[in-house]
């Protein structure tokens, strides 16, 4: 029987490709201080590895965003605590997959007059894009597959798995939250 949970990404890869990352903003931002804006709460681990890896001075804020009303809208949950006028911002994503949460974040960003907003994402799902979004920074780019792992979660749990997982069979996951657990050998 084929596993419901293959390694799509080990746990080097990331560091290789985050320090990738890490270098390329340091340089495209040199001279300036930019503000990494961190999208609670998946951003947090992939957040924490990418600021370790910049050269550069910088300050880390968090937003957190919901939907509410029968279409979807995006609000503010938790905002970012200071002014970001004339600040050079990097949003810092999870990943991205319709695009329809990154357009309204940046939107909600551009009026508070940044000097830029560019975006950098661990994964990126162009698949299922609806609408077109600036990536200037990406990790890696997938299928449609559900991910677990390294900030990405299974109803709050999993975040802290240090490499990425493709879920085959997220029907195994649906009826025992605690088989990816088992899979790896960290179940209770």
């Amino acid at each position: 029987m084929t596993s419901p949970f293959v390694e799509v990404v080990s746990r080097s890869s990331l560091r290789e490709r985050v320090d990738q990352l890490g270098a390329e903003i340091s340089t495209d931002l040199k001279g300036e201080v930019p503000v990494m804006v961190g999208v609670l709460q998946g951003s947090v681990v992939f957040l924490a590895d990418l600021v370790r890896s910049m050269t550069i001075d910088l300050e880390v804020e968090f937003l957190s965003l919901t939907r509410f009303g029968h279409d979807g809208q995006i609000g503010i949950a938790m905002d970012i605590a200071d002014p970001l006028e004339d600040r050079h911002v990097v949003i810092v994503e999870d990943i991205v997959d319709t695009g329809l949460t990154l357009a309204s974040m940046r939107r909600l960003l551009e009026v508070r007059n940044p000097a830029s907003i560019r975006t950098v994402t661990l994964i990126d799902k162009a698949p299922r894009r609806i609408v077109e979004v600036d990536l200037e920074y990406r990790g890696f780019e997938v299928g449609d597959e559900f991910l677990l792992g390294y900030g990405l979660d299974w109803k709050g749990h999993y975040r802290h798995i240090s490499s990425l997982w493709a879920v085959m069979d997220l029907e195994v996951l649906q009826e025992n939250r605690l088989a990816f657990a088992q899979h790896l050998g960290i179940a209770p």
